[in-house]
């Protein structure tokens, strides 16, 4: 025979709940403003993720092409330079 002991509510009950709750509140206030279509789901999260990778990578791109031609021109102006020194 098992002893039922008496249900007690701790402390850790009660703020699950309470977090289970707000969740939910929160859950319905932004179904209600927002609405449904523009509701941010997980796949939706991730698309902009991937979008913000790739906008990075071009501007990454963007830089390195910037810093390869700022990098030739100045060499360029130094062999210039170098050439039309005097000789001796």
């Amino acid at each position: 025979m098992s002893i039922s002991e008496p249900h007690t509510i701790g402390l850790t009950t009660i703020s699950r709940t309470v977090a289970s709750l707000a969740v939910g509140v929160v859950h319905t206030v932004e179904r209600a403003v927002v609405g449904e279509g523009r509701m941010r789901t997980a796949r939706g999260n991730a698309w902009e993720a991937v979008c913000a990778d790739r906008a990075r990578a071009d501007q990454r791109a963007e830089l390195n092409r910037l810093v390869a031609e700022l990098t030739a021109a100045r060499a360029a102006s130094s062999r210039a330079q170098w050439e039309r020194q005097p000789v001796g």
